[in-house]
């Protein structure tokens, strides 16, 4: 599983509608961004672990500037959205490839089985919605990105 986490100052997810109006899925404040995908090879204990590394991992600032604090220090909100292209093989050519990617079934039962979990473990949690067309926005803040992957 694989989790491309970004510290952002806000971030949104908005899917298109019909009408061309788009309605907001999900919306933090402070907090991470984190764009999901997944493998083939994942399962429950996969999401578990992204999720503890996702909630303990220090890239907020402390009082002296450095990057000591976790989410969970902060309580910051967390986004997250799937991703399934983060799983392509762009190793060669000039088109990926997502032989590694998981099907949309175990993709979409993995996706909402982190949701579940994350909410259980953390107070803010937004998502984006599985299979749309999303259109993203966020301020990054530093810019501080990360890729995960367990």
């Amino acid at each position: 599983m694989i989790g491309l986490i970004q510290r952002v100052s806000e971030a949104s997810v908005t899917v298109p509608g019909e009408t061309g109006e788009g309605s907001v899925a999900g919306r933090i404040g402070r907090g991470l961004l984190v764009l999901l995908g997944v493998e083939k090879h994942d399962n429950h204990r996969n999401a578990q672990r992204l999720l503890e590394r996702l909630l303990g991992y220090r890239v907020f600032p402390d009082d002296t500037g450095r990057m000591n604090l976790s989410l969970a220090d902060i309580g910051g909100g967390l986004l997250l959205v799937p991703q399934f292209t983060l799983a392509a093989d762009t190793r060669r050519g000039t088109r990926p490839s997502f032989s590694s990617a998981a099907s949309p079934e175990l993709g979409a039962e993995l996706f909402e089985y982190f949701v579940q979990i994350a909410r259980e473990k953390h107070a803010i949690v937004a998502t984006g919605v599985f299979g749309a067309d999303m259109q993203v926005s966020l301020v990054n803040d530093g810019p501080v990105t990360f890729w995960l992957q367990v």
